[in-house]
């Protein structure tokens, strides 16, 4: 008798067991799915510079751990350097990760176009119809009549695949939030304008100009071409003149009342900041 109640109770559930098992099934499966579909993928560069950190969580980054130090620096390369107790060895490996270039001071290399002449800027001797290049152009004479400023052609464009440089009036433009430090401009431009230097600052103060004519060959060639007066240089060590033209020792560059001086004393307004801040 207890048997045949117990089969009876057993027949009688069976149809609501298998019921609750299959939606229970139907649900798993749509939680996995579900889960997959909105997981957040993490970039895989993240895991492989959290790797290269020492994992001490030591803050001295401003980040609360090396986990967040990985995803930061991913997101905003500038960062890279800030990891102490790495040195130079995690500098170099970020680096090699981010697939980006860096200074013997762990400082990322970003490029400098040594020219700041705009179309309405320059003295043009001759209208150029030619090949439409920078390397077509720079292989004859009288083009325009300073023969170290942009030919604002586009090669440095067409060399760059992140859409990092553009020619805006006549000049070639560095977006320096676009840009990876890749220096495929550096070798695409026939006139070396383009030189890659240490940003350790968010912004970096550069001579923008690479003539070597005297001061009066430059005033008649160009309204913004360094003259060679020295007057930087008087202010501050940073500043060197060769070849009748302002260098600037990137390696030493700081922020500071001095170099301020000699931007704003600057004739020619020559001496000028670049980067993401300054645009």
């Amino acid at each position: 008798m207890i048997l045949a109640d117990i089969f009876e109770l057993w027949k009688n559930a069976y149809p609501a067991g298998l019921t609750m098992l299959g939606l229970g099934t139907l649900f798993a499966v749509v939680l996995l799915i579900a889960s997959e579909k909105l997981k957040v993928k993490q970039d895989p560069k993240v895991e492989q510079i959290l790797e290269s950190l020492p994992k001490i969580d030591c803050g001295g980054c401003g980040y609360a751990g090396c986990a967040s130090y990985a995803k930061a620096v991913v997101g905003a390369p500038s960062l890279i350097g800030k990891c102490a107790p790495g040195g130079d060895a995690v500098c170099e490996k970020i680096a090699e990760i981010l697939n980006l270039q860096i200074s013997g001071g762990g400082h990322l290399l970003r490029p400098i176009i040594h020219c700041r002449a705009h179309t309405e800027d320059k003295t043009v001797l001759a209208k150029y119809k030619g090949i439409g290049t920078c390397l077509a152009a720079n292989a004859l004479a009288n083009v325009q009549a300073c023969k170290f400023g942009c030919l604002g052609l586009s090669d440095c464009v067409a060399s760059c695949k992140f859409d990092a440089l553009k020619i805006i009036d006549g000049l070639a433009t560095v977006d320096y939030v676009k840009c990876t430090g890749c220096s495929a401009c550096v070798s695409a431009c026939p006139r070396d304008l383009i030189e890659m230097v240490p940003f350790s600052q968010e912004d970096m103060m550069t001579v923008a100009c690479s003539s070597q004519e005297s001061g009066k060959n430059t005033r008649q060639m160009c309204k913004v071409g360094c003259i060679g007066c020295g007057l930087c240089a008087k202010l501050t060590d940073l500043f060197t003149i060769e070849n009748n033209c302002a260098k600037m020792d990137y390696e030493k560059y700081a922020p500071s009342e001095a170099t301020e001086a000699a931007m704003k004393k600057c004739p020619t307004k020559v001496i000028v900041t670049k980067g993401p801040v300054a645009k």
